[in-house]
């Protein structure tokens, strides 16, 4: 057993742990202008209020990097299905049948699905006699111009259809109708950072390609954190182990036994080979297992290629975090960070005592390798971003994040991207009020961007664990919360807009999710962003391709419409779960799971693919 048998503490607290960090160096929504001041609208910036809103349970005010008594080997991630006692996630608190978060209909618990109503349509004023002769008149007299405009609209939009031109759905004033295809009239103008490589195939209609079960979990949670694609298997992590499945079938092609749970892993691969924390052996007389142990995990052959781990005195420290970049794997916690080098698992730095009480509480890596690093004791602690040299931990540019900042995440280490929530004034849960725009070879800030939590949905645990945003194109796409749609049924909706990270201002970027679907980020494709589509009820989720400089949408999935596979589906959230989309096939997957409840039906992985 390697997890407490409780809930973990509410989001952003890590596990505890000692030492210090790493070696010191030596020396209308997304509009280009605002709308009036007395009504802005979706997604510009505003001032955050002064009282945190109401949103995702947390702890304002308390460090996320603070040890908290929890014991050690506690995974970081955030939450995701199965995972008990979330509100807006599946789940329910353990022992308490019946007992599900407001909003969770249904045996299971499952998440409601994005764009489904939220309540009764508005109620229209009284009706009979209270109305008068003229009143009726204008009534009927706007009626028939309505009537005549999309009568209008229609003969417009057939006489263009009967030109060649390929035959698309009418568009409505949030999005195209249904979640659809593109904006009619886009321009096929190239993305900044060229053409992706995701296209629809013959049929853009997915099927289910396979289920995997969920395992048999024994204690409160249990941390399977870990899911990727390669050419010829879907790789996702499980209880204790680590397991490929053929991409088509979900016949299972190899399987590395692990000691005991993986609490962390690296959503990078360096030629198809990446990075996982887990935790160790239990010990006699032990009865949670810390998670001490790094390993560098083959994807093609299906071997745990080397396992490391380094002690402070003679205690092994405990990591939280672990990523890879630029030909590290570097893993990082409140005790501090240790690097090893890819090729053969050498260390190359560890945490290290040091007057300044510096330590890198966490990696991202990518392309490159930066670090959150914090100096001074808990209560007073001051957060920098560090760009490293990959080989040996040397800072080559530094920015110091502004107080008020107990946690921050990066986003992305080429461009340098950082997220903070500042003042801890988010109020959501979120984790992020600001994203900041570094130079990292000066260590400048280039821009700093206000999200303010009720207009923008980004999410960010750890330090490179933020979801529903995507850097490319010079830019930085977020979501923005969801809001009513333009019908009066109490459907809800949203978009995407992006800033650019140059100047930190709001650019003319809108990518509508369209009536009753919510859409968030995925990853870039080139220049090309490739996001998910939440669906009314009665429809399957989406992934669309947009072009980075056009906009346009087009479809490159859409998810069967059968009541079995949408139950399925919607229990997954972008809040929490592990979206992976490559090559037509689209995998969601979780990161935490609880034990179940009797009856539950819940599964570990769902697979799709239009091939």
């Amino acid at each position: 057993m390697t997890q407490p048998p409780q809930p973990p503490p509410p989001p952003n607290e890590p596990p505890p742990g000692g030492g210090f960090g790493a070696p010191p160096p030596p020396g209308g929504f997304g509009a280009p202008t605002p709308p009036p001041a007395e009504q802005p609208g979706y997604g510009y910036p505003q001032t955050p209020p002064a009282q945190p809103g109401y949103g995702y349970p947390g702890q304002p005010g308390q460090s996320p990097r603070m040890p908290q008594g929890q014991p050690p080997g506690q995974p970081a991630q955030q939450p995701g299905y199965g995972y008990p006692g979330q509100q807006g996630q599946p789940g329910q608190y353990p022992g308490q049948p019946g007992q599900q978060y407001p909003g969770q209909p249904g045996p299971y618990g499952q998440q409601q699905p994005h764009g489904y109503p939220q309540g009764p349509p508005p109620q229209g004023g009284p009706g009979g006699g209270g109305k008068n002769v003229n009143t009726i008149a204008m009534i009927i007299a706007a009626s028939v111009v309505a009537l005549a405009l999309v009568v209008g609209g229609i003969v417009i939009y057939n006489s263009k259809s009967d030109d060649g031109d390929t035959k698309k759905e009418a568009s409505s004033s949030a999005g195209t109708t249904g979640g659809g295809d593109e904006a009619e009239g886009a321009d096929d103008k190239p993305a900044p950072d060229g053409e992706g490589k995701e296209k629809p195939g013959a049929s853009t209609k997915s099927k289910v390609l396979f289920k995997l079960p969920a395992p048999k979990v024994t204690e409160s949670v249990a941390s399977m954190a870990g899911s990727w694609i390669t050419d010829k298997a879907y790789v996702k992590s499980g209880l204790k182990q680590v397991v490929a499945y053929d991409l088509d079938t979900g016949a299972e092609l190899w399987k590395i036994p692990l000691s005991g749970e993986v609490c962390a892993a690296s959503k990078h691969v360096t030629t198809n080979k990446t990075a996982i924390a887990f935790a160790g052996p239990p010990q006699e007389g032990q009865k949670y297992t810390p998670c001490t142990e790094i390993g560098l995990i083959d994807l093609t052959e299906g071997k745990l290629l080397w396992q490391k781990s380094v002690k402070d005195g003679d205690r092994k420290v405990t990591f939280s975090e672990v990523t890879i970049g630029g030909g590290t794997v570097a893993a990082g916690g409140t005790g501090g960070g240790a690097a090893w080098d890819v090729a053969g698992g050498k260390l190359l730095w560890k945490p290290v005592e040091n007057v300044e009480e510096c330590r890198d509480v966490g990696y991202a890596g990518g392309e490159a390798l930066a670090t959150v690093r914090q100096c001074g004791p808990y209560d007073a602690a001051v957060l920098s971003i560090e760009y490293l040299n990959p080989k040996d931990g040397t800072p080559l540019a530094k920015y110091k994040l502004p107080s008020g900042v107990e946690d921050a995440s990066i986003v992305s280490t080429k461009p340098l991207v950082a997220a903070a929530d500042v003042g801890d004034t988010a109020g959501d849960g979120s984790g992020v009020t600001d994203f900041f725009s570094i130079d990292e070879k000066t260590g400048k800030l280039r821009a700093k961007i206000a999200v303010d939590a009720e207009k923008y949905a980004p999410r960010c645990r750890d330090t490179e664990g933020c979801s529903k945003v995507a850097v490319g194109n010079g830019r930085i796409y977020v979501p923005s919360e969801q809001h009513p749609g333009a019908g009066d049924d109490g459907s809800r909706t949203n978009e995407i807009v992006s800033f650019d990270l140059a100047t930190g201002k709001i650019t003319a970027d809108r990518i509508d999710a369209g009536e009753r679907y919510t859409i968030d980020p995925i990853r870039m494709d080139g220049g090309n962003l490739i996001a998910y589509k939440s669906a009314p009820f009665s429809k399957g989720g989406q992934v669309v391709s947009i072009n980075g400089g056009s906009m346009k949408q087009t479809v490159l999935m859409e998810n069967p419409a059968n009541d079995s596979v949408i139950k399925v589906e919607s229990a997954f959230s972008p809040d929490s779960a592990e979206y992976r989309y490559a090559g037509g096939r689209l995998f969601l997957a979780t990161v935490l799971m609880s034990e179940p409840r009797p009856g539950d039906e819940r599964f570990l992985a769902i697979g799709f693919g239009t091939k």
